[in-house]
């Protein structure tokens, strides 16, 4: 699944993103230090590996998941 980066908190490290549809969702610290990201800014395209309803993963799109 693809989204774009709605905002990021690089002291959490934790935000939200936009799917494509529109629907915001949150993630947490866990689902950004899973991968292999510094930073985030508003705006960048990023990859999410989801359980359920949470984002377990984050990376950029370029990016594969694991």
């Amino acid at each position: 699944m693809q989204g774009t980066v709605r905002s990021f908190d690089p002291v959490t490290r934790s935000g939200s993103v936009f799917l494509d549809d529109g629907t915001v969702l949150e993630f947490g610290t866990p689902a950004f230090d899973a991968g292999p990201l510094r930073l985030l800014r508003s705006g960048q395209r990023v990859r999410l590996a989801m359980t359920g309803d949470e984002i377990t993963y984050i990376t950029l799109s370029t990016f594969p998941l694991p």
